[in-house]
């Protein structure tokens, strides 16, 4: 029984719903409006029709795949802002790679907006063999409703397996509202994804309980598998300018009047300082610096290597730092060439926001600190003796090149 009432006394067979509908659940056959089983109920048609002809029944509940079989790649959510794509994307599709050759699929990217053709390209160089692509005007900027509509009819008409998002705001944003709209599994901050023996499901991976310790979660029996992925956690793939991907262009029946917010202004917020995710070095610094004054030592440490200065979540809490320059589970994930970790004991919350570093140099005075066990290089001692030892020595160092 499908989820929207029609009352034919009162439809006049304008065919406005059939026109706004996103889903082609409308039809008219024998000269009747009828309604066939792509309805998700929605409610579109009904704010659309002029004569109010049809009215919600019941929210339908998902059926469960009864073939996930059926469901088939794996998706990444190509983020773009003002024709720019996200570096989250390439990083997803670097994973997202893997786990295509795991599975033996295709990995493909799903991109939306207005006048993005010339992003086909890039997208293929960092490894998508299929691009879905959605260009209509009302996707120009992010608004939820929009990108909600379009993803959930390109899932539904195409059904992949794993579909995956960047940790961002926008990223949060819409993969909360499309699971919520199909009724599958998310997992958010994933910091791994693999596939699982013997299965196609997929092992998503994140800090739980404070980030105390790391849950392994599997969505068994609904389809997409969801999961975000925080920027900087996982690997771009080399970009191969020479790599091609197939186009596949779908539409989405949309009206700017049928979407309640509007873009009205974008303002974009000064930051003098360098973002620390895009670092090369960063000099972070731990509870054990004692106050606010002490992560001078590390500004000139930093200053000298080209770097920028860092904290773990304990240093942001006292207010010695800027929730900016926060590394961990609550602050930003960082992937530079080098990590100093200075007077940082290493707790899985801050440990899971800068564990792939090239290099990682922990000083500590405690020689058990768990920082120790994924430090490339060591050293056991007091910081306030050693950090403006190893600035001296760097500084003479880099003065004879």
């Amino acid at each position: 029984m499908p989820p929207i009432d029609i009352n034919k006394g009162l439809c006049n067979l304008c065919e406005i719903c059939i026109k706004k509908c996103p889903f082609d659940a409308f039809e008219i056959k024998d000269g009747k409006l009828t309604i066939n089983e792509k309805c998700t109920g929605c409610g579109i048609c009904i704010k659309n029709c002029p004569t109010k002809a049809l009215s919600l029944l019941f929210r339908p509940k998902r059926k469960k795949p009864s073939d996930l079989d059926s469901y088939r790649g794996v998706w990444v959510f190509a983020e773009q802002s003002h024709n720019c794509i996200a570096s989250v994307s390439f990083e997803l599709l670097g994973a997202g790679r893997a786990l295509a050759d795991k599975l033996g699929v295709e990995l493909c990217a799903v991109l939306l907006g207005s006048g993005i053709s010339k992003m086909e390209k890039e997208l293929a160089s960092y490894g998508a063999d299929k691009i879905y692509e959605i260009d209509n005007p009302l996707l120009k900027d992010y608004r939820t409703l929009p990108y909600l509509l379009a993803v959930v009819k390109l899932i539904t008409k195409y059904k992949p397996e794993i579909l995956l998002f960047g940790a961002t705001t926008m990223g949060r944003d819409l993969a909360g509202a499309v699971a919520t709209k199909i009724e599958t599994g998310l997992t958010a901050d994933c910091t791994g994804l693999d596939i699982e023996e013997n299965s196609r499901n997929l092992r998503q991976t994140r800090p739980a309980f404070g980030g105390n310790i790391m849950a392994t979660i599997l969505t068994r029996n609904n389809r997409p598998q969801m999961s975000t992925v925080r920027p900087r956690v996982m690997k771009s793939l080399t970009k191969n300018p020479e790599k091609t991907a197939m186009i596949v262009k779908e539409e989405i029946d949309l009206t700017e009047e049928s979407v309640a917010t509007k873009i009205l202004e974008f303002i974009r917020q000064a930051d003098e300082s360098a973002p620390i995710e895009d670092a090369q070095i960063i000099v972070s610094g731990g509870k054990g610096m004692a106050s606010a004054a002490n992560f001078d030592m590390l500004s000139r440490l930093a200053h000298i290597l080209g770097g920028v200065v860092a904290g773990s979540r304990k240093t942001v809490e006292a207010g010695w730092l800027p929730v900016s320059s926060q590394v961990g589970q609550t602050g930003k994930t960082v992937r530079p060439k080098i990590y100093f970790a200075v007077g940082i004991s290493g707790a899985i919350q801050h440990l899971v926001g800068m564990q792939g570093s090239d290099i990682i140099v922990a000083v500590n005075k405690d020689p058990n600190a768990p920082i120790f066990k994924l430090a490339t290089y060591g050293i056991v001692g007091d910081l306030f003796d050693i950090i403006p030892k190893l600035t001296g020595k760097l500084k003479e160092a880099l003065k004879t090149q």
